[in-house]
């Protein structure tokens, strides 16, 4: 199988999860994608009884984004600057997946089949139900990945190379564990935004989408502001006021009561707008339903500091403050050449 046959076969998934946004079986002209349809569809309303943070919206917002990435023009521009040999021993790559949100781990078991590796894929229990069924469409387009493709359901075994995905304290292990194959090893990273004051309405509004998404629970939510001395928040709360509905929400809800209490019994100053909690402090990761923010005075030091930890930082957003920043409202829309903690995938799958 060629690259080209593969591009060929995902750039067709790209087009069948766009059509399948639009939540119309009758779009689909042939009876095997119409059935897939009902298949996926199917699967999201399981995976949403599940998994308590999953909803239909977030997994229909997720399986839309990669439909609009997987285009043909994306594929090869993504593909252009890498060297790529098929060999006839394919190595198999073990890919351990997270399941924080929807298909989380779909760029990395994309990106192994594009380089015409096998891949053994052990899913997380939070997320075990969509990427199956996106592997069925795949072997339907071209039967070969049909022997590249292994979901496993125990540890993984006989693999070249792995590519796993935790908290800081399970990526000790799986460094340990997979000290002896290459690998990368990801671990805990936040998302950050720095205001200056001078942000419109509309882009506070777009760094709600940022803050908001999948309840907050992605890599590339912000979770911390950095915001000037004397900064009026009253702007960014009323800009952000349309996601209210989210604290209806049972398990968001929860986790804004819990830490509300929490903090007021441990005197902590808030600002609360009834459905998400300010707290100054200087980490990175807040918990759900609260968005840290930090003071500054200097930018030179905050462009330091940042530089300085860069390695817990998966998106700076910011209106051009800081150098490679992302836009207001894009972290949830990468692209496919956005690789996870900088770390190039493809890169490292092509030397394999």
């Amino acid at each position: 199988m060629t690259l080209e046959t593969r591009i060929t076969a995902i750039s067709e998934l790209g087009r069948f999860l766009r059509l399948f946004s639009a939540e119309n079986p009758d779009f689909f002209g042939n009876s095997f994608q119409q059935e897939l349809f009902y298949s996926l569809s199917d699967k999201i309303s399981e995976a949403v009884h599940h998994n308590g943070w999953f909803t239909k919206e977030n997994v229909l917002f997720a399986i839309n984004q990669w439909g609009n990435a997987l285009t043909t023009e994306n594929l090869k521009k993504w593909l252009s600057g890498y060297k790529f040999q098929d060999v006839a021993n394919l190595k198999t790559v073990g890919i351990i997946m997270a399941g924080n949100v929807p298909l989380v781990g779909f760029h990395d078991f994309l990106s192994v089949l594009l380089t015409g590796h096998k891949v053994q894929a052990k899913l997380s229990s939070n997320d075990k139900l969509l990427l199956p069924i996106i592997a069925k469409f795949l072997i339907a387009e071209n039967p070969e990945f049909a022997n590249r493709i292994l979901f496993s359901e125990g540890k993984l075994e006989n693999f070249d190379a792995v590519i796993a995905t935790g908290s800081n304290n399970t990526a000790r292990y799986f460094e340990h564990y997979f000290s002896g194959k290459p690998n990368i090893i990801r671990k805990n990273r936040n998302s950050i935004a720095v205001l200056t004051g001078d942000e419109t309405k509309e882009e506070l509004m777009a760094l709600a989408e940022d803050i908001f998404r999948y309840y907050g629970l992605g890599c590339r939510n912000v979770s911390k502001l950095y915001v000037p001395e004397n900064y009026d928040f009253s702007s960014f709360f009323q800009a952000i006021f349309p996601w209210n509905p989210i604290v209806s929400h049972a398990k968001y809800a929860n986790n804004y009561d819990y830490n509300k209490a929490v903090y007021l019994m441990s005197e902590f100053k808030l600002l609360d707008n009834g459905f998400l909690l300010l707290k100054e402090d200087t980490g990175f990761g807040s918990p759900i339903a609260v968005l840290f923010y930090e003071k500054y005075s200097d930018e030179s030091v905050l462009k330091k500091k940042m530089k300085a930890n860069k390695n817990q930082l998966q998106c700076i957003v910011s209106n051009g403050i800081i150098k490679n920043s992302v836009e207001f409202g894009k972290t949830q829309f990468p692209e496919l050449w956005d690789y996870a903690d900088g770390v190039d995938t493809i890169d490292f799958l092509t030397k394999l």
